[in-house]
């Protein structure tokens, strides 16, 4: 049991500093095109509210909830019992997610004036080009809750490495997208910075991508169905309670900081760099 739990740290630690590697390096490649500039603090506030609702409704609360659901339910009902429930769970997601995406691409602009300082509207354009990246970025939460929930079942059923890569891959779409967009969008007469959204819904995609040859290999095949009076879906969601609620008071001090910093020209940009660059040492070693 030792000798398993540690190859399986092993190969989680090592996928996951080629991500953390990976995500430097995608910083790196923001930097070298956008700086601090105001296409960057841009991208940044419009990043911020997908992720803050990704933190909330997908990868934070929610696999915590699902997760031992999902074994409970493979280890008294077997494979068709927990597909059933995987499937129930991520249908769920798309409707919620789908909803908050419609809400969030409508109330866009009063979204992102609440997420900034007074200031932030100063500099010309800066405010218009933020909604527009925000609204373009939203649909990034419901991609993300499905690459969560399949990375929940791979886990559950001790596929490890698929899961773990998957962020590189995302990280290295990204990469791709910004490279290659930047130049053609600026050719097109359209922002370059839109390079980098059309990187992070690509991303979100190609994270689902790298793990459906595994889930599909274990026998999953997704229904339509969305049952709420399912017993696994309803301790899902109980679970997801308190989960959301811590999840919720440490976002305060998340959501603070950008209204803060979007006062000052290029600070949005900088402080979601060195937050990444600082919790870099975190994500290799601790997650």
């Amino acid at each position: 049991m030792t000798g398993k739990l540690a190859k399986s740290a092993g190969l989680i630690g090592a996928a996951t500093f080629s991500s953390r590697i990976l995500g430097l390096v995608r910083d790196q490649v923001m930097t070298a095109y956008f700086g601090t500039g105001l296409a960057a603090d841009a991208f940044a506030v419009a990043t911020r509210i997908p992720t803050l609702l990704r933190d909330l409704f997908a990868e934070g609360a929610m696999s915590a909830a699902f997760v031992p659901t999902f074994t409970r339910t493979l280890e008294r009902g077997g494979k068709p019992a927990a597909w059933r429930l995987g499937s129930n769970v991520i249908n769920g997601l798309l409707v919620v997610t789908g909803l908050l995406v419609a809400l969030g691409v409508l109330f866009a602009e009063p979204l992102t004036r609440a997420y900034t300082d007074a200031k932030f509207e100063d500099i010309p354009g800066k405010l218009a080009l933020t909604v527009e990246l925000t609204r373009v970025n939203l649909p990034f939460l419901t991609l993300i809750a499905i690459a969560a929930a399949y990375m929940g079942m791979l886990n559950a059923m001790r596929r490890f490495v698929a899961p773990a890569l998957a962020p590189s891959t995302y990280n290295v779409v990204f990469i791709a997208c910004t490279a290659a967009g930047v130049p053609a969008f600026r050719a097109l007469g359209l922002p370059p910075i839109m390079a980098a959204s059309m990187g992070m819904l690509f991303g979100g995609v190609a994270q689902i991508a790298s793990q459906w040859p595994a889930i599909r290999a274990e026998g999953y095949r997704h229904q339509w169905v969305l049952d709420p009076k399912d017993a696994g879906l309803r301790e899902v969601l109980v679970l997801m309670g308190p989960g959301s609620l811590g999840v919720a008071a440490a976002q305060i001090n998340i959501f603070v900081n950008p209204v803060l910093a979007t006062g000052i020209a290029g600070a949005a940009a900088a402080l979601g760099y060195a937050f990444r660059l600082m919790y870099m040492p975190v994500g290799i070693i601790g997650v």
